[in-house]
């Protein structure tokens, strides 16, 4: 792969990161509104916490292909 196709891919994973940090922070706002609320159904709470998590981890993937450990 050249280098240019590997910058490519590397704008395009970038892109993919800002989305799901969004919708990661749009779940988080989400959340918080319903328990603010306090008549939430607490299944529903639960269910959006999960995806949240799911979320956190789709993050944590594309940022360790993004930004790889270097040791030194």
């Amino acid at each position: 792969m050249n280098s240019s196709a590997k910058m490519e891919q590397i704008e395009v994973l970038r892109v993919e990161l800002e989305v799901l940090k969004r919708e990661h922070r749009d779940l988080d706002e989400a959340i918080h509104a319903l328990q603010e609320r306090g008549s939430s159904d607490m299944f529903t709470i639960r269910r959006l916490k999960k995806q949240k998590l799911q979320l956190k981890d789709q993050i944590s993937r594309l940022e360790d292909r993004i930004f790889p450990d270097i040791i030194a």
